[in-house]
């Protein structure tokens, strides 16, 4: 009986360590955009994107798509050099199939106007590509289904100035360490894969709607995405 529950112990610190269980009960939060590797595609910049939107569109075992009309793909210009990240598609943007098409959106077009850009000048993408039902926040399990394909995504349009809009966005490409209003109005440069943005987090619309005293904050990020696009020649 001893021997037995002595080699019980030994098969058990041998799982340990090879499962890595210093992870396991490690307080920091890991990093999921370090951990995950991003699919490859070739072709040109447009038949890429259309392989990765079809790569999407085959995800098993998604809640998310169960409930949702369309796929929320993308919007704008594939050559621009600034991308925007939001949360995810909402009740609008399910019914049209685009990013940020309803009242956020058009929030985030005048906040676009302020400082001379459009939509022919942007790319705009969300987390997930399927809308969460009842627009509720996504998931850990669904952000880290999707995450593989958005660091894909940014590889492809290979952004000079990235935009996190919200802490979902936050959180997935940086890390869950930190929150938006901590992180908010700071550049960042992190590999994405085999790009290499300048990032940069706001508030998203939808909360600015909600809280719109905390205008005068993004309207600081705006100007430092306008002072950056200069800098880099964008």
């Amino acid at each position: 009986m001893k021997r037995n529950l002595n080699q019980k112990l030994i098969d058990l610190v041998e799982y340990y360590n090879l499962i890595n269980s210093n992870l396991l009960l490690s307080k920091t939060p890991l990093k999921r955009i370090d951990t995950i590797k991003t699919h490859v595609f070739t072709g040109t910049k447009i038949e890429k994107l259309n392989k990765l939107k079809n790569k999407i569109q085959l995800i098993k075992n998604c809640d998310l798509k169960k409930s949702a009309t369309k796929q929320v793909f993308s919007d704008g210009n594939i050559n621009s050099k600034i991308m925007i990240i939001g949360e995810g598609p909402g009740a609008n943007e399910d019914a049209i199939g685009k990013p940020f098409v309803g009242r956020a959106g058009k929030l985030l077009d005048k906040m676009l106007s302020s400082i001379k850009l459009d939509r022919t000048k942007v790319y705009i993408s969300n987390v997930v590509n399927y809308r969460p039902p009842e627009n509720r926040k996504p998931t850990d399990d669904e952000i880290k289904r999707y995450l593989p394909y958005l660091k894909s995504h940014i590889e492809i349009i290979n952004p000079k100035i990235l935009l996190l809009l919200g802490s979902t966005a936050l959180n997935a490409l940086i890390g869950d360490e930190v929150v938006i209003s901590k992180a908010r109005g700071k550049w960042i440069q992190k590999e994405i894969g085999a790009s290499n943005p300048w990032i940069i987090a706001s508030f998203h619309p939808a909360f600015l709607m909600r809280q719109p005293e905390q205008k005068k904050l993004a309207w600081i990020d705006l100007k430092m995405i306008r002072d950056k696009s200069k800098k880099l020649k964008i």
